[in-house]
């Protein structure tokens, strides 16, 4: 058995090493131990995305309507392993809309390719009285490639509710009826969880909104 030193010489041996030897071992310590809190940071924080992220908690709420083709839609949380962009919007909007699309529309374009199968736009429209199936073909035909759901009420005003979406009917003298409605887009990943909330004045910076886009779909594998 191997004798251990005696207490006098470990004082001894700490006393005769250099004090720059000490200090770097101090910082060393510090370091690793700074390290170790910021990689446990790390795994507790959700990532920092450009848009406002939900807690990773919340499921979306599935719906179910005629898609543009005339056929019977159903989203469905978690089915179809897609990433989802939704929003709620109409094919006479002036401005809002149709921008919301086409920066979605980049936004898919600007994935790698073998990611753009893995997410799509869904818009699901919040006039149902004038956005027929078809009329929706052709809107969102026209922007891009997306989806175009139409909804009967009051099955509408429930799903809107399920997502805190707003929307009403306001009339224009001289001209046809506006629809006033929540512009932001809700970004679902492929378990059929609420990801992240884009305002509509942040889709104008598309390589950010790429960026969250990605990283949902590298979570969503």
């Amino acid at each position: 058995m191997t004798d251990l030193p005696a207490t006098s010489e470990i004082q001894s041996s700490s006393a005769r090493r250099p004090w720059y030897i000490s200090a770097l071992m101090a910082v060393v310590a510090v370091t690793l131990l700074l390290g170790a809190a910021w990689g446990f940071a790390r795994l507790k924080s959700p990532f920092p995305f450009y848009g406002t992220a939900y807690n990773g908690n919340t499921v979306a709420a599935g719906f179910k309507g005629t898609d543009q083709d005339g056929q019977p839609y159903a989203f469905v949380p978690g089915q179809g392993g897609k990433v989802t962009a939704l929003f709620f919007g109409f094919t006479h909007c002036p401005n809002i809309c149709p921008l919301t699309l086409a920066y979605l529309d980049k936004v898919k374009a600007a994935l790698p390719a073998n990611e753009r199968d893995r997410f799509q736009t869904v818009l699901v429209s919040v006039d149902p009285a004038r956005d027929t199936p078809e009329r929706l073909k052709e809107y969102v035909e026209y922007f891009g490639k997306a989806e175009g759901i139409h909804i009967p009420e009051p099955a509408l005003a429930q799903v809107a509710k399920d997502y805190g979406v707003g929307y009403q009917r306001v009339e224009v003298k001289g001209a046809d009826y506006q629809m006033n409605h929540t512009t932001a887009t809700y970004l679902i990943d492929a378990s059929g969880k609420l990801r992240v909330l884009w305002d509509y004045t942040q889709l104008p910076q598309v390589e950010r909104v790429v960026a969250d886009v990605q990283q949902v779909l590298e979570t969503s594998q």
